[in-house]
Parts: structure tokens; sequence; C-alpha cells
């Protein structure tokens, strides 16, 4: 039996041990990948997944395997939050070793850890792994276009209906195009038809595949998924057609077997969704290395197909400012409800500018509790209401609202002898005005914890905390990253966090080192 791995009724829990990772395994995306080289593990196509949440199904731990091909076995170890999964072929497990090496791979927004087994076969006991293997069978017969006999109760899969998918992106804060959807969902078969529209104020899609098994594969694996960090997910239903006419190929409309169809008059049809029409190519333009579908990670189980690579992520605000530049929707907010002996043009300029590019601020003359931010673009607005709308800011609840205006407008030359009013169009602290920034892969809420970078050398702990004690609030925990020049620090409440983002982001620390705060994800 060399080369196989028999899991058997009586196995105990020493026996499973051998399946621990060994020295000479490699992680994919594991905290231990930094020490092992890449070329000392022999591939397989057996692979060891670690620190699964407790919850998790064997649906979920299939559907990580199943972009990269046929699935064709799998052993959940639930007591121990790992569980093993054979891929066809070894090629197909090395590409997904490879992917998710690049892009952390989450279940239920757990990171979880992918190496090769020290096997190349994995052998179940069926009575063992009845469950599992029910899945994998229903799973299996959804690849293979065939009809199921799980047993009843388990995992009931019907004929797919219709090789056309109606999409609903719920939560979109930036641009999805009929370009970015083509991506996703040819990972699971060729795309031939999409057309894009708006409806009850959404954006859907339908979208039609070769082959209806194609749709139930694709549905199975991203409803529910998130494309980009935190938004815009995907909602999925087989749609009652069962074919698209498309008549134009433009960017609401694309038939892939007519490329010699007319562009049709893009301004006239479809106006309503000018919000999200982005040029053809535009994104690719702004990728690199590789382009766009190597970017989007297919992290499962309510995660996200995010977080995506810097050059998607500036592809896919880049597409947003294209899309939005001249198309009337507002880029301007209301805030309300403010401490107007605290609030300035620039604690709002910082505050906001943590979800957007803020261009012009000014705080209204005759309602000094208000002001009005003028951002970049409409989705950057919608991105900081949705954060910034109920949090508590100098000791009051603000409110955020899209506002009516287009712009700020600026006081005429000396009339604004209160400075309520201030330009921050030429700004050098945009934190997203540079395609491939970092920072677009790190927007997060308002937390307690907060994410230090630039951290000057010979600055210590103490000293960090001293310095963040000053803007009033608790420093509870703090946390060196391992170079130094970056740190986790939490404080003891979301609004002493505010606070000291507001009092700290690019603080001068000497030496030309200027102090970057955001919000973070992370607990300390």
């Amino acid at each position: 039996m060399d080369g196989d791995v028999a899991v058997g009724v009586k196995r105990g829990s020493d026996e499973l041990s051998m399946y621990s990772s060994s020295p000479n395994s490699m992680t994919a995306n594991g905290s231990d990948s930094k020490k092992q080289r890449l070329d000392e593990s022999p591939p397989s196509r057996v692979l060891h997944i670690r620190k699964l949440p407790n919850e998790v199904t064997e649906t979920e731990v299939i559907a990580l395997g199943l972009p990269f091909g046929k699935v064709t076995n799998i052993l959940m170890l639930k007591g121990k939050n790992q569980a093993f999964l054979e891929l066809g072929t070894e090629e197909a497990a090395i590409t997904m070793v490879n992917y998710y090496t690049a892009v952390t791979p989450q279940v239920r927004n757990t990171p979880v850890f992918i190496q090769y087994s020290n096997h190349k076969e994995l052998k179940t006991d069926s009575a063992l792994n009845q469950r599992a293997q029910a899945v994998l069978q229903a799973v299996s017969a959804v690849q293979d276009g065939s009809s199921p006999s799980s047993d009843q109760g388990v995992l009931e899969l019907a004929p797919p209906p219709s090789p056309v998918l109606r999409i609903i992106i719920d939560n979109m804060f930036y641009p999805v195009t009929l370009d970015v959807l083509q991506q996703i969902f040819s990972k699971f078969g060729t795309v031939m038809k999409i057309i894009t529209f708006t409806k009850n104020n959404q954006f859907q899609a339908l979208l039609q595949f070769s082959d209806p098994v194609n749709a139930q594969q694709a549905k199975l694996s991203l409803d529910g998924q998130n494309i980009y960090n935190s938004c815009c997910t995907l909602r999925i239903d087989f749609s009652k057609l069962v074919n698209l006419n498309v008549k134009y190929n433009n960017d609401k409309s694309r038939d892939y077997t007519r490329p010699d169809l007319p562009t049709g008059d893009g301004e006239s049809t479809n106006k309503d969704h000018s919000l999200l029409g982005t040029p053809s190519g535009a994104l690719a333009s702004y990728s690199s290395g590789g382009g766009y579908s190597s970017s989007l990670s297919l992290s499962q189980g309510g995660g996200a197909i995010s977080p995506l690579s810097a050059a998607a992520a500036a592809a896919a605000a880049a597409a947003g400012r294209v899309a939005l530049s001249g198309s009337g929707v507002s880029g301007v907010l209301l805030a309300s409800n403010l401490n107007e002996e605290m609030v300035t043009p620039q604690s709002l300029f910082t505050l906001f500018g943590v979800y957007g590019d803020v261009q012009r601020v000014k705080i209204l003359y005759n309602k000094k509790d208000s002001a009005l931010i003028q951002l970049s673009d409409g989705n950057q607005a919608q991105l900081a209401m949705s954060h910034l709308n109920g949090q508590k800011v100098f000791g009051k609840v603000m409110r955020v609202t899209l506002s009516k205006h287009q712009t700020v407008a600026l006081p005429r030359e000396g009339l604004d002898d209160q400075l309520l009013t201030k330009d921050f169009s030429g700004s050098p602290l945009h934190r997203f005005k540079k395609p491939g920034s970092k920072n677009f892969q790190n927007i997060f809420p308002p937390s307690a914890t907060l994410h230090l970078s630039n951290i000057r050398d010979g600055v210590g702990e103490e000293d960090l905390r001293r310095l963040f004690s000053n803007t009033g609030g608790t420093v509870k925990a703090f946390k060196f990253f391992q170079d130094r020049k970056m740190a986790l620090i939490q404080m003891s409440s979301v609004e002493e966090a505010i606070q000291a983002l507001i009092d700290l982001h690019n603080y001068d620390m000497g030496g030309n080192h200027h102090l970057k705060v955001s919000f973070s994800k992370s607990t300390i």
C-alpha cells in the first residue's frame, strides 16, 4: 500500500498524528510558510487543511477545491478541526496550493492552513465517513452532470433547471462590472452571455453558461460570497429563462459567442446603470502580473472572494473613478450631530479619509454641528457613510447621509474668517490615489484596535503607549510586528480609537517618519 493512506474505523488519535504537518511539508498561507522553502515539499493531490472553524461543513471544505478541479475524496477530522481533501490530479492540487499561498484561504471568515499531505492517495472507510461521502457524491454529480444518488436528508441536488443564473449584488460599495463577473464565473465553465441591469435600486445580472451543470456548480460555490472585502455580496438563483437574447456588445451586455454584434447607443440604453458602467478593458489596464482573475480569492462560508490583491483592488477603485466621472452620483456626504466645540475640517478629513480621498470639508456657518464632506466619488462616499454613520465622535453619535449637493463650494477669498471650509484636493495624505496601494486591501469598520505603521527605529512600546494614552483613552493591549515598523494597539473602546486616529494619524515622529494609523480587523 505504498503511497496510500488507509483510514479505518479503529484508527486512534495517535495514528492520526501522522497527518500533522511535517518539517518538509509546504503550508499555503500558514504562519510557518515563510520558514519553509517551496521546493522542499513533494506535491501531492491529497491536501491537509488545518485550523478549520468548529461548525464547518463538508460542503464548505469541498468548495475550497472546486475552482481548481474535481474533488475525488474528503476526510473530516472535526475533533481536530482538520480535513483532508483529495483532488483528481496533482496539477490541480499544485494550482490550489500555489493560489492559496498568495491569497489567504478563509472558511467562515476564519483563515485556514492548506499544505500538501505526505500521502499520495486518500482511502477512507465509508462507514466512518458516511456523511462526507454523501456530500462528495452529490458535488461530484454536479461536476459530472449526472444525478446524485445521495441519501435523503443529507444533500439533495436537483438537476440544474437552466444554464442561466440571476445574480443580485448586495452591499455594493464598489462598482461590479460585466468584466468582473465574467472573470469570477468563468472559473466554473464557459460564460456565453451576460446582461446587467438595475432593478429596485439593486445591480443585477443574468449570466448564461454553455452548460446547466456549470451554472449549478457556480451557484453552489459562489452564492453568499463577497466579491470585495466585506461588501458586494453575491445572491445567486437560477433564472426562469433558458437563453439570453443579447443585442449589443458593450459595458451593459455581452454575447461572447457573437463578437460581431454592434455596440449600440451606450449612452441611451440602460441609463440607470451609469453608476456601474465601466468601459470594457478599463480593469485590465490597471491590473498587473497575470491580470484580474488571479487576484480573486475564493474564501468560503460567508467570507469573501476577497481580499483582492493590491493590483486588483486598485483596478476596482480605478474602475469606480472611471465609471463615476460625470455620472451625476454625488460624492458629498452630510455629517450631523457633531460636537461643534471640538470638530474641525482637519479632524473630519482624517476620519473620513480612512474610507476615501476627501477633497473638501465645509462646516456649516449657521449650523456648526453639521458639515459637508466631499470625497473623490460616490463609491467612496457610500463606503464612508456605511462605516461611520452611528459612530461616537467627540462624545456624540454622528449621523452621516448622502448630500443633495454635487460639490462643496469654496468661499470667496477673505470671506471665511472662521476657517470653516478647507480644500484638501492637493493633500499628500490621500490614502487611495496611488494605484496598487495596500490601503485598498485594508479598509475595515471602526474598531477598538488600531494598526500602526511607519514607526521610526528606536521607538519602543512604552513610547507608543504613552503617546496614545495622551489622546485621553486607555491602552488595553499592544503588540509589535516582527520588523517593529508596524504594531497593533488596542484602546478600551471604539470611540477612544476614533479619537486616537484623528489625533495621531500622520503624527511626526521625527526623522521624516510620520505615523500611519488605520482601523484593524484583528484583536490582540
